[in-house]
């Protein structure tokens, strides 16, 4: 199948977000109060939204944030697509560090694209998270 990553709206993430990250809470929970000033990306396979996540540049750092594939296209590595896309760009703008909050049991997922475990750990909801980076030269 053919894909596209193109940049969305904040608006445009909105379900695929509900329903893969927090799909028992109501929708304004996956909102984010910044999701104004953030960059949104999609992955499009043919013309269907499948993998989404939202990028926020500060200086020379980014965060990106509510990262989500559709599970019905999940592990046939669409969201790796779109995830090296997100670290092109953030080495292409020369930005110095990229982080994420990443569940716990997806710190082995993140770990394949450079990223390393901090000692920065939250819970959220019942679900255990913790703060991973990777730093740029």
């Amino acid at each position: 199948m053919s894909y596209k990553i193109i940049e969305i709206t904040s608006q445009e993430t909105l379900v695929i977000r509900h329903q893969v990250m927090w799909p028992n809470k109501p929708l304004n929970y996956i909102k984010l109060p910044k999701d104004n000033v953030g960059r949104h990306y999609g992955l499009f396979l043919e013309d269907q939204l499948t993998s989404v996540i939202s990028l926020f540049i500060h200086h020379k750092e980014a965060q990106f944030r509510k990262f989500a594939t559709l599970e019905s296209h999940q592990g046939k590595g669409y969201g790796s697509i779109l995830l090296n896309e997100i670290m092109q760009i953030a080495a292409t703008e020369s930005l110095t560090k990229i982080w994420c909050n990443a569940r716990q049991s997806k710190t082995n997922y993140y770990t394949k694209f450079g990223m390393i475990v901090t000692n920065k750990t939250y819970v959220k909801g019942g679900i255990d998270f913790v703060i991973m980076e990777r730093t740029f030269p």
